[in-house]
């Protein structure tokens, strides 16, 4: 079965899942063989009961620039519970094995996983998520600290905002995830040896 990759990108109200809540996720499902987005999902969530906001990120929040992101991302809201069931059905629609995909993975996965384990009691991508920024430092053969998008070749992004609205942010990483992958495809191909 081919894979399919999944781009995810949470927005969140503080670092801790439980004491803390996931605000919005988006989703972007790619494959090699289509340029862009076969399909793509996003939810905004009610916060969790007894959770606070963290008064950095709150803070963060607060600034006039991420206004709009915060009211996009708290329109429309659905239970956690209904969210994350949404979620993992879409993500079991797809036409492969799902693979997930964050930059960072260590924190947009670590709410995702969280969320789904409570509240769907499965997830569809097991317990892990594919690193773009690992993914870039291995490719670049650079120090995990350097693999920073600043020092990525302008060819591997697309013309995709970063707005930490949460599909739009899993677009823009998704693509570059993509374009990445794709190169090393290409690298490997008996053309590219020759």
């Amino acid at each position: 079965m081919s894979e399919v990759y999944v781009s995810v990108d949470v927005e969140y109200d503080g670092p801790l899942s439980g004491p803390n809540s996931m605000l919005s996720f988006g989703a972007a499902a790619f494959v090699l063989s289509e340029n862009g987005p076969i399909n793509t999902i996003s939810v905004n969530l009610e916060t969790l009961p007894g959770a606070t906001g963290d008064a950095d990120t709150m803070a963060w929040w607060a600034k006039p620039e991420n206004q709009i992101a915060w009211k996009k991302g708290r329109e429309n809201l659905v239970s956690p519970e209904v969210g994350m069931k949404q979620f993992v059905a879409w993500v079991k629609t797809l036409p492969g094995k799902p693979v997930c995909v964050a930059y960072p993975a260590g924190y947009d996965f670590l709410f995702l996983y969280w969320y789904m384990v409570q509240f769907a009691k499965e997830s569809p991508f097991s317990f892990s998520c594919l690193d773009i920024k690992t993914y870039a430092m291995s490719r670049l053969g650079l120090p995990y600290r350097a693999a920073t998008k600043k020092n990525m070749p302008r060819r591997w992004f697309s013309n995709s905002p970063h707005t930490h609205v949460a599909l739009d942010d899993a677009l823009e990483q998704g693509a570059l995830f993509m374009n990445m992958l794709r190169e090393a495809q290409t690298d490997k191909s008996p053309e590219a040896s020759v």
